[in-house]
């Protein structure tokens, strides 16, 4: 590939926000267009409308930059595929794929010259699938890391581009560790598109990939029979900026946000730093 290397981005998420903002620092980027989800939308997994908590306005972006801006929403609107003309015309040399909520069709993907390009925050092949920071800190992991790698027909089973590793400490909460992700996804973004000729592919052990499960805010409810560290781990998995663990007492919902371990006992800070 010659000259600057031609970037769609699809996103809709403060990570895409922040990782979007990241391609404007690389001199040898030019993003051509973004494609963005509403606020509120139809997925498959919902007979209702999904609100997207995380959300970030990146037609704002678009507009103040220039940028063509294009908006996916299965129902109603338009879905990827129904904007092929308009990508080919864009002719990307990558298609990035950073905080987005549908699948993406090999047909659309193989539009782009080297493929559609997504960042999963685990260590492919280990956690695939959904909520894999918050799946990793409730499982007790001491380290997870960020993975950029080529989207296939499966599950983030993709070619690995390249990966990096980061503890998760003894106190993280989702919120440390997502703003550890974060910044990490952006230096692979850096390492990878500030010479894309030098990039290679690295297949998966396909009989490796773990595939967790999609989380949703029922299943955040806490099982008292667990052990305690695995009681903390849970809480400080869901904690803000996501809606927390909770139990039921008297029929109602007590959500828990921070929880302490003394003694082998649990306990509840007054005052959350």
């Amino acid at each position: 590939m010659s000259g600057k290397t031609r970037i769609v981005f699809l996103g809709c998420t403060k990570f895409s926000e922040e990782l979007l903002a990241t391609l404007f620092d690389i001199p040898q980027v030019e993003v051509s267009a973004i494609f963005s989800i509403p606020k509120t939308f139809s997925i498959s997994y919902s007979k209702e409308p999904v609100v997207n908590t995380n959300y970030a306005d990146l037609q704002t972006i678009a507009e103040q930059r220039g940028i063509p801006f294009f908006e996916v929403d299965s129902v109603p609107g338009k879905k990827l595929t129904d904007y092929t003309s308009q990508l080919q015309e864009l002719a990307p040399d990558v298609m990035l794929v950073l905080g987005w909520y549908y699948m993406v069709p090999k047909s659309v993907r193989n539009i782009a010259k080297a493929g559609a390009w997504g960042i999963h925050a685990s260590l492919l092949p280990k956690y695939a699938g959904g909520a894999p920071l918050v799946w990793a800190i409730i499982n007790g992991e001491t380290q997870t890391g960020v993975t950029l790698f080529k989207l296939d027909n499966g599950v983030d089973d993709g070619d690995i581009i390249c990966q990096q590793a980061f503890p998760i400490e003894k106190e993280d909460t989702i919120k440390e560790v997502y703003a550890k992700a974060t910044e990490h996804s952006k230096l692979l973004l850096k390492q990878a598109l500030t010479n894309i000729n030098n990039v290679t592919f690295t297949p998966q052990d396909k009989s490796k990939i773990e595939v967790y499960p999609q989380r949703k805010p029922e299943d955040g409810e806490i099982d008292w029979n667990w052990d305690p560290e695995r009681i903390k781990n849970f809480v400080r998995a869901q904690t803000k900026p996501y809606p927390g663990a909770y139990t039921i007492i008297n029929n109602k919902k007590i959500i828990l946000w921070d929880i302490d371990i003394a003694n082998n006992t649990l306990q509840i800070p007054t005052q959350k730093n």
